[in-house]
């Protein structure tokens, strides 16, 4: 990946906002979406995200939308960075790109939440789940939203569009991945009409915490919104009692309970206590999150073969598609789940 042409960048911001030089960059590491760095301009503190160079799955990357949703719930109280300005034009920066504003806070890429005391640790797990509750809340028409993606219907145009996208894939066919397209149509539950606005990607590594307060501060990476059926987002957001530290930072072989983090039926419990009426979460949802996420890490590890990852570590997260769908089959292995997998 070849790194932001300083020059043209200096140039593009000096026709917004006052310095002067050369800006200061600093390349964010661990993610596996669009690349980002933080960008010191005179007195300015930025952040700037853009497309991956090179072949990416198609509608993936839409770092457009994700400015449009920034922007919409700036005013409402669903904790976002406020997004500055998008630049449509590949000619500046070699792919379209966005700014906003830089804040100061923590993020963790570990659902452990190391180096947090156990009494934190409950508390930023469950304004996590005040946080999701919150953005399903946003009424979309009511912050310009509206027409943000099709409104019903979601899971079954999700599988579609998912199965779709593991269909383009030049990479090996996964076992697991081909008796979950057929196992989700099958037993996906009947449409029941919900719709809020789906952050798609709803997890710990992709919230800011509060410097020092156990507080949500920022919800980041909105590239796979749409309007959607809010039981998506928490199925997705639960995937840590269903993964090992091994596959993107889950919970399993940890001792969680012992480090205050709350069972996942508490979890879950603090989110439908405060969202609008929400069904009960169904071991599809889940299987559905998990395959949706494998299917994510299919796309990385193309984008590895193709030198055009977001990440040096894409190469070995590729794997990570089959581990995720493999958990997925575990889920529906059953279709009541005991009250200690609930925990």
């Amino acid at each position: 990946m070849s790194e932001l042409d300083i020059g043209k960048l200096a140039q593009w911001l000096s026709a917004r906002l006052p310095g002067e030089g050369s800006p200061v960059l600093q390349r964010i590491g661990g993610g596996q979406s669009n690349p980002t760095w933080f960008v010191d301009w005179g007195s300015s503190r930025l952040v700037l995200r853009k497309k991956p160079e090179g072949p990416i799955l198609p509608g993936a990357h839409a770092i457009e939308r994700e400015f449009r949703v920034l922007q919409a719930l700036a005013d409402t109280d669903v904790p976002v960075p406020r997004a500055l300005w998008l630049e449509e034009d590949p000619g500046i920066l070699g792919t379209p790109f966005y700014v906003m504003e830089r804040l100061e806070g923590r993020v963790f890429d570990d659902a452990t939440l190391p180096g947090v005391s156990p009494q934190d640790r409950r508390a930023m797990y469950l304004d996590m789940a005040r946080t999701l509750a919150r953005l399903h809340a946003v009424r979309p028409e009511l912050v310009g939203l509206a027409d943000f993606g099709k409104p019903g219907n979601y899971f079954e145009r999700q599988i579609g569009r998912w199965t779709k996208q593991y269909r383009a894939s030049t990479g090996p066919r996964i076992a697991a991945l081909e008796q979950l397209v057929d196992w989700l149509p099958v037993n996906m539950p009947a449409d029941d009409g919900a719709v809020s606005i789906a952050h798609g990607d709803f997890r710990i590594g992709n919230l800011m915490f509060h410097p020092t307060e156990p507080q949500v501060i920022a919800v980041l990476d909105w590239e796979l919104s749409t309007l959607g059926h809010p039981l998506a987002d928490l199925g997705f957001c639960v995937i840590p009692w269903h993964s090992a530290p091994e596959e993107y930072g889950g919970l399993l072989g940890t001792d969680w309970r012992a480090a205050g983090i709350s069972d996942r039926a508490t979890f879950e419990a603090e989110y439908h206590t405060h969202a609008r009426p929400t069904a009960p979460l169904q071991s599809f949802h889940i299987a559905f999150a998990l395959f949706r996420f494998a299917v994510i890490f299919v796309g990385i590890a193309d984008r590895a073969r193709a030198g055009s990852a977001a990440s040096a570590e894409a190469a070995s997260l590729g794997p990570l598609a089959e581990r995720f769908a493999a958990r997925a089959i575990e889920v529906i292995s059953t279709a009541r789940p005991s009250r200690e997998e609930m925990a």
